[in-house]
């Protein structure tokens, strides 16, 4: 077989501006692979679609919204069913593998994975993975079925197991060329799907006939490119009812304050999201917006603020909100196996200090609940929105393996499927945009600061000082940064 090394991005570029950003085939490097007709056009299901295959120049756009003399911009290649495949059903040895920490709608990624392999392509073997990338030299493979698989689509979890590292390269590849497997399927966030971009460059330098398709999963939303993750909308949902419960202690007693700490490593999606859906926040803090607790415009001030006026407060936090704030005592320099950084409880942070200062300093007396779900978000089953969203990622990856993709994984852009090179998937993080106007509609929501550095409002104040009190009470409520963000954007 003729090997390439060749690991740069396949780029495609055409007039106005369009650009492609391809994703690998094993046409690549194996030349003169033998093609098979779609079973798709003999199945019974799809006997009522009006075209049962993709075009091959179908691509889908990153960005959408264009100026008339913009260039065409970056597109990737569409997913979906292609009328030639280059496995035939009996041939493919398929295998599934779930890495990192757990999120709604896993299992049901693993029953449409195993589902559509078995029903749209006739697929007979399949084998589960167990416990993450170690299992594929150190835990048994089982195989699994559509009966297998049947109802854990109403289960947390993931009926693989997980773990977080245990990623060598040498042992994977060896396992799966040793026991015959031809299509991998990985399920896991970005660092997941890292380690399935190196298994692939690994099988390409082998020259070996097995296709690599990664399913992003993260709670936090913070994969780049794609619309969504996975389980994002049933962490949202769920999250309200901890909002729901810290709403009800807090608005019960007198100086009542409810603090819930949500999801959100480096992203705050999770907050943003379910503060605007609850109403009942009054404050939420996230990763990308700093704050401060002390002085003109902190949150102390505000926390005060709401108390005389509302009588109780709600504060989501996400969890790697204030991370500047910790003492280096209480910072840890430590990761977990994934390679994340290791941090400390800000939500149990957050509480004490806002006890202490409101008890020692302002001689007030306060009644606070702190409540943590982590654990019992990550561990629900998708909600009817994911299991469907899931069913789509599933079937988009089972196509484009079949038709001899590799090396990509699957999300939808602007609302189409499409196939997306692990390296666009993998080189940042998606974050919250705080000039963007969902933040700005989260602020006029919540009506909190915008958490601006001390010395700006100082500034700011000293400079107001004989103007009217309207606009230095502007200033500290944060209604500047909402009018800055409507004066450069007439739309909002």
């Amino acid at each position: 077989m003729a090997i390439s090394n060749n690991s740069e991005p396949k780029i495609v570029t055409g007039e106005g501006g369009y650009v492609l950003e391809d994703v690998p085939h094993l046409v690549d490097y194996i030349p003169d692979l033998p093609t098979y007709p779609n079973p798709l056009q003999n199945n019974p299901s799809y006997s009522v679609v009006k075209q049962y295959f993709v075009n091959a120049d179908d691509t889908v756009a990153q960005k959408i919204v264009v100026h008339k003399d913009s260039p065409r911009g970056t597109h990737f290649r569409r997913s979906g069913p292609r009328q030639k495949v280059y496995f035939e059903s009996d041939e493919v040895h398929a295998c599934i593998v779930t890495c990192g920490g757990l999120c709604p709608g896993l299992n049901t990624v693993i029953r449409e994975l195993v589902c559509g392999l078995t029903h749209m392509y006739h697929v007979k073997r399949i084998l589960g993975i167990e416990g993450g990338y170690r299992g594929f030299y150190a835990r048994n493979t089982v195989p699994i079925t559509p009966k297998v698989v049947n109802d854990i689509h109403k289960r947390g979890g993931t009926i693989l197991g997980t773990s977080r590292g245990g990623h060598d390269t040498s042992k994977i590849v060896d396992s799966i060329q040793d026991r015959g497997i031809n299509q991998v399927y990985v399920i896991g966030g970005d660092g997941t799907q890292r380690g399935a971009a190196v298994i692939f460059e690994e099988i390409r330098r082998r020259g070996l006939k097995v296709a690599v398709a990664g399913i992003p999963k993260t709670i936090d939303n913070d994969i780049p490119v794609i619309d969504k993750s996975f389980g994002f909308d049933s962490a949202v949902e769920e999250a309200q009812r901890a909002i729901n419960a810290a709403h009800v202690e807090a608005e019960s007693v007198e100086n009542g304050i409810g603090v819930v700490k949500l999801m959100g490593r480096y992203s705050g999606f999770i907050a943003m999201y379910a503060t605007l859906a609850s109403r009942d926040v009054d404050c939420c803090l996230i990763p990308e917006s700093p704050f401060y607790l002390e002085g003109p415009g902190g949150l102390y001030e505000y926390i005060e603020k709401r108390l005389k006026e509302d009588g109780h407060i709600v504060i989501v936090v996400a969890e790697g909100a204030g991370e500047v704030l910790l003492s280096e005592s209480l910072l840890k320099d430590e990761q977990d196996a994934s390679g994340n950084k290791l941090l400390q409880d800000v939500g149990l942070w957050l509480s004490q200090n806002i006890k202490d200062y409101f008890s020692k300093q302002r001689k007030m007396n306060i009644t606070l609940k702190y409540i943590d779900p982590t654990y019992m978000i990550r561990a629900i089953p998708g909600n009817a929105s994911d299991n469907v969203y899931c069913t789509l990622l599933a079937h988009s990856a089972i196509h484009g393996a079949m038709a001899g993709y590799t090396g990509f994984t699957v999300g939808p852009v602007n609302g189409r499927h499409a196939y997306i090179p692990f390296c666009r998937v993998t080189e940042r993080q998606n974050k919250v945009v705080i000039t963007d106007r969902m933040w700005a509609r989260l602020l006029s929501s919540t009506n909190q600061p915008s958490f601006l550095d001390p010395k700006v409002v100082a500034k700011k104040v000293a400079e107001t000082k004989e103007e009217d009190t309207e606009a230095e009470a502007q200033l500290i409520e944060g209604e500047n940064h909402i009018e800055a963000t409507a004066a450069s954007d007439p739309n909002v």
